[in-house]
């Protein structure tokens, strides 16, 4: 496949990946993923060797908040795309010697057919993942380990105290707008701890 631009984000070890479509009169062909190019993408860029070993795919309606999970046991990392719609994708530092722990970004990810790139984000284990969704919209992220409900954390997606400084103005405008008003959520996510609630947590020393 073929990578355009590899993009730091503001927290230690997530990455936008860019890579290219093919584009004509007919839509566009693209490699979304090779095994092997990815190997090499994450040795170039000191990244752990990583391998994929499950793929999920994730449908929401507008206005729905999902997150934010991680799983310490054993650490999982996702790479994350848009299928099709508009999703915001937001991740958490939960890493206690991080210097940025506690913050949150936010990623705009459009479905964009008629552009000549697209792109993953990678989502390092030691941060949490969600997402809020603007419109319909379908997911679909790569997973480096099986899921095990029991070494999973939720931390609410509406604790007041995440650190919302990183996030773009607007994208931080329309989340806040999202919470305060009309909003899906499951009860498991609305009630999930909040950043003093892990910072306390024993697990949270597993977590690196």
């Amino acid at each position: 496949m073929k990578f355009l631009e590899i993009i730091d984000l503001p927290l230690a070890g997530a990455k936008l990946i860019e890579f290219a479509r093919f584009t004509d009169h007919r839509g566009y062909f693209s490699e979304v993923f090779q095994k092997e190019d990815f190997t090499n993408l994450f040795q170039d860029q000191g990244l752990p060797r990583t391998e994929f070993v499950q793929v999920n795919e994730s449908c929401s309606k507008a206005n729905v908040l999902r997150g934010l999970h991680f799983q310490y046991d054993p650490p999982l990392g996702k790479m994350v795309r848009i299928l099709y719609g508009r999703a915001v994708d937001m991740a958490l530092d939960v890493r206690l010697g991080s210097p940025t722990f506690g913050q949150m970004i936010f990623i705009d990810m459009p479905f964009e057919p008629n552009a000549d790139r697209t792109r993953w984000i990678w989502i390092p284990p030691g941060l949490a993942h969600g997402n809020f969704y603007l419109e319909e919209s379908a997911i679909e992220y790569f997973c480096t380990a099986f899921y095990n409900p029991n070494g999973e954390v939720g931390i609410s997606p509406l604790a007041s105290d995440l650190d919302l400084k990183l996030c773009p103005a607007q994208l931080k405008k329309v989340y806040l707008e999202l919470i305060k008003g009309e909003h899906i959520i499951s009860d498991r996510d609305r009630q999930g701890i909040t950043l003093a609630d892990w910072r306390l947590d024993p697990r949270a020393k597993q977590v690196q």
